[in-house]
């Protein structure tokens, strides 16, 4: 009887100081998509970069139809064409798709025009999002908040959590 009364003393002692050294994570979840579709400033900027982008799309379109109307013109004329009037023809094609590659890169490229007026529209209203989220977390003891809707999914963590500094220490960094 004494020995399962030190046992359980023992144990009782164990988890009282495990206990105090852990602390219960709070994590909590939320859905992106929907807060920013909630936000009418967002749904404008959307509207407007949509608008945007199917401008600059027809423009590209109708300029590579252009390109498709003169190839058609040169194929049904080149038998006609001596070979350096084919030559100019064929170059003035393929400088002509050049030009509208370039122009959709411009338009729709990672460093592209579509790219930067959504960081003007859009960047603002994420980040107030994301201060919004922040302070939230901080003030109802939140250590990690994810996005449900996301790929990447974190959206805040709380830095007492970050251990890379510690990884990077273990690989001798």
């Amino acid at each position: 009887m004494k020995m399962k009364s030190i046992l359980f003393t023992a144990i009782i002692l164990f988890a009282t100081s495990v206990g105090s050294t852990l602390q219960a994570q709070r994590i909590a979840y939320i859905d992106m998509e929907k807060i920013l579709n909630s936000i009418t400033e967002y749904q404008q900027a959307q509207e407007e970069l949509d608008k945007i982008a199917a401008q600059w799309r027809q423009e590209i379109a109708l300029e590579y139809d252009n390109i498709k109307s003169q190839y058609n013109r040169y194929q049904a004329e080149q038998v006609l064409l001596s070979d350096q009037e084919r030559k100019k023809y064929e170059d003035d094609i393929i400088a002509k798709e050049q030009q509208v590659r370039e122009m959709q890169k411009r338009k729709f490229g990672p460093e592209g025009e579509l790219f930067k007026k959504r960081q003007e529209l859009v960047e603002p209203i994420q980040a107030e999002v994301f201060q919004a989220i922040t302070d939230y977390a901080n003030n109802q003891g939140y250590d990690f908040i994810f996005d449900k809707g996301s790929s990447s999914g974190m959206i805040f963590a709380n830095a007492k959590f970050d251990v890379t500094d510690k990884v990077l220490q273990k690989l001798g960094n």
